[in-house]
């Protein structure tokens, strides 16, 4: 079985990935390692804040570990919340803040058209890095839908093709169509080849 560092302290997404990855591989998160404190992410980019988490835990560890970042762009708002998108209302990182303010900067606006973008930074163990990255598109809601599953953006965000939002797909369908998903597909292919 393969040791993977994921750098993440979000449980909900831990647990997203593990389910990707499957039994072949033992994920360790960054409390599993000793870090527990933020790691800095100040890139203008999704790949660049992706790099700078995995690159403080690999000069941590030394050991191969990946990162991701994930942003939600909205065509009306120029792209934005993007890589701002977990503290979009603040820096608390409130699911519940960030959705009262999308919502309130959408209202009046008919274009609702927006998607879901993660990168994925691998470092491997010889210090190299690989890039694997994963869209979906779909639009934002006019307000919230119930809905238990997922976290985040999931109970406005609507994936193309689909009368649900992501918070009321069961978590097997929205990882097969999500943008982590897709993400997450092309890095196991990648880490199956390298075994």
């Amino acid at each position: 079985m393969q040791t993977l560092i994921f750098a993440t302290g979000n449980r909900h997404k831990a647990d997203e990935v593990q389910d990707f990855l499957g039994e072949g591989f033992a994920l360790r998160c960054l409390k599993d390692v000793g870090i527990t404190e933020d790691i800095p992410e100040n890139a203008d980019t999704l790949e660049g804040n992706a790099l700078c988490k995995a690159r403080y835990v690999y000069d941590k560890t030394g050991s191969a570990c990946f990162a991701d970042d994930t942003g939600l762009e909205v065509d009306v708002l120029g792209g934005a919340p993007g890589i701002h998108t977990a503290r979009y209302a603040g820096e608390e990182k409130s699911s519940e803040a960030n959705i009262d303010l999308l919502l309130r900067n959408m209202e009046g606006k008919e274009n609702r058209a927006a998607r879901f973008r993660t990168v994925i930074a691998y470092i491997d163990g010889s210090g190299s890095v690989h890039y694997f990255e994963g869209v979906v598109e779909g639009s934002i809601t006019n307000e919230r839908s119930k809905g238990a599953e997922g976290f985040g953006y999931d109970p406005i965000f609507m994936p193309n093709g689909y009368d649900k939002t992501f918070a009321q797909i069961p978590l097997a369908e929205k990882n097969s169509i999500s943008h982590r998903g897709r993400a997450m597909s092309k890095f196991i292919e990648f880490l199956n080849g390298e075994k």
